[in-house]
């Protein structure tokens, strides 16, 4: 560790950590950027042929247009997006090193990473919520035809593959390797496909219900897995079905077990949103903020890249008002 003492340490380099970084600039304010995995992590981990919801001028930052001619673009131009807007703000960010520790000391907060140690006078907590999968915490989970996270339909060609959820996810995954030549059965919690799904592909998934493309069992739940088959509760009782794997996209959440060890409040019952100040985005401890769609804890439909851009410019500005009453009282003892 050297001497430099950060005025922001930001935790995730993920649109709105980027976007924080910048507003920091902005306001001339010395930054770091930590990310435990790759540039934009959650970002890269999405689907291969994922096309976002927002339009591209609603994932802009720092005032840089996104440039596509798309109505709505994929997630390999994003990724392209935000590694131009690091280059182009030439953001102090450091890959492939995770946050271990957070403590505060009476001056600073000392960070310890995998790799390092800082100093920071603030801290945000930029994490989003992509890292840990909502379990079904059934037995066979843990198989390795089980998967949390889907990435690209060739992989499942010509394979009897179980999709738990009816979110825009699962939806996906259902379209896209049937499409590869999957026998795809949806498991559906609710009595229909989920009320979020992307309008231009809800006539798609019921259409191939519909005509008997794609099996579904609503108002069911799987509840256990085998090696060549699984078990599935439904209201008529249980059926068995011949399975080569299972994608269980039940949904992700922030990394509460992290949060708690810095410090944060959260509350025990759902939706456990972590303690903080909407109008200053501060949390119970003076100077750690939080920011993006990690401030929705288990509502993870409440904030996207498109309405909490605005938390980077929330943020600095508190920050700013805070120094300047730092430095006013110390020039009234003087």
């Amino acid at each position: 560790m050297d001497n430099q003492v950060f005025d922001v340490l930001i935790i995730g380099a993920g649109p709105i950590g980027l976007a924080c970084g910048i507003s920091a600039q902005k306001a001339n304010l010395s930054h770091i950027i930590l990310e435990k995995g790759c540039l934009v992590n959650s970002l890269y981990n999405y689907p291969l042929n994922m096309t976002f919801f927002s339009s591209s001028e609603r994932l802009e930052i720092g005032d840089t247009p996104f440039v596509t001619t798309l109505p709505k673009p994929k997630r390999a131009e994003a990724l392209e997006y935000y590694r131009r807007i690091s280059n182009k703000f030439d953001l102090n960010i450091r890959l492939f090193e995770e946050v271990i520790e957070v403590k505060k000391n009476e001056r600073y907060f000392i960070v310890t990473t995998s790799k390092e140690q800082y100093m920071a006078r603030s801290v945000i907590v930029a994490t989003g919520f992509y890292d840990i999968p909502m379990l079904l915490n059934i037995p066979g989970e843990d198989l390795p035809k089980v998967s949390h996270y889907y990435k690209d339909p060739h992989y499942y060609t010509n394979q009897r593959v179980v999709v738990v959820g009816a979110s825009n996810s699962s939806v996906d995954a259902a379209l896209e390797t049937y499409r590869k030549g999957a026998k795809v059965t949806l498991v559906v919690r609710g009595p229909e496909i989920g009320s979020r799904v992307k309008y231009w592909v809800r006539p798609d998934i019921e259409n191939r219900i519909s005509a008997g493309e794609i099996d579904v069992y609503f108002q069911s739940q799987l509840v256990d897995i085998r090696e060549d088959y699984v078990t599935i509760s439904t209201p008529t009782g249980k059926v068995e079905l011949p399975n080569d794997f299972v994608l269980a996209l039940t949904g992700y959440r922030p990394n509460f077990d992290f949060l708690k060890r810095i410090g944060i409040a959260i509350p025990n019952e759902s939706p456990m949103i972590p303690e903080h100040d909407p109008r200053t985005m501060e949390t119970n401890i003076p100077g750690l903020y939080l920011a993006g769609v990690v401030c929705g804890g288990l509502n993870t439909h409440l904030w996207f890249i498109e309405n909490s851009r605005i938390h980077a410019d929330i943020i600095m500005q508190h920050i700013l008002a805070r120094t300047a009453n730092c430095d006013a009282g110390l020039e009234g003892r003087s």
